[in-house]
């Protein structure tokens, strides 16, 4: 038994899941964008979100990074969770994906993708599951497959990764190996 319950069409559509694209602010940060007295722009990110992206790793679904803004804190994040697919500092989402897609020799059929405003739209459109964090846009939000209960930030992604990895059939023994034996 596991404590997540997810819709049974969400799971179906999410199935065959090869790679999931992920968005950066709203949707691995709370949005906001915060800078310091000396300039420095200063980003929050989730632990938990960031263990999701690991797990996604574990199962062989590849977490991709397509974002419209460049820092540095976000290339240490992304650097320490050994994100390998990121594209920074890009407006037009639609080629990076295709691209990531074109390189790993897959389809749109078995991509996922998380977003929360309207530039996340074309790639949400064209993937075989698509989610938006509580807080996203309500255009964004009226064509996901599945929206997440946490806001961006603030638990959204790790929710649409575990519902991957629950879609997927690698949940439970994921959390069984965390659990450690039992006595």
């Amino acid at each position: 038994m596991t404590a997540l319950a997810f819709e049974t069409e969400a799971l179906l559509a999410a199935q065959d899941i090869r790679i999931a694209f992920f968005d950066v602010d709203g949707v691995l940060t709370d949005g906001g964008v915060y800078f310091s007295e000396q300039g420095e722009t200063l980003k929050r990110f989730s632990i938990l979100d960031g263990y999701g992206l690991k797990l996604l790793r574990q199962v062989g679904i590849t977490p991709a990074v397509i974002t419209g803004r460049d820092s540095k804190p976000l290339r240490v994040r992304l650097e320490a969770l050994g994100i390998e697919h990121v594209r920074y500092g890009t407006e037009d989402k639609l080629p990076a994906a295709e691209a990531m897609l074109a390189l790993l020799g897959l389809t749109w059929a078995q991509a996922a993708a998380i977003g929360d405003d309207w530039p996340d739209l074309p790639v949400l459109t064209r993937v075989g599951f698509a989610a938006a964090p509580a807080n996203a846009h309500a255009e964004v939000r009226a064509i996901a497959h599945h929206v997440t209960s946490a806001r961006g930030g603030e638990g959204a992604a790790r929710e649409f990764c575990d519902l991957l990895l629950t879609a997927g059939g690698h949940y439970r023994r994921l959390l069984d190996a965390a659990r450690g034996p039992t006595a």
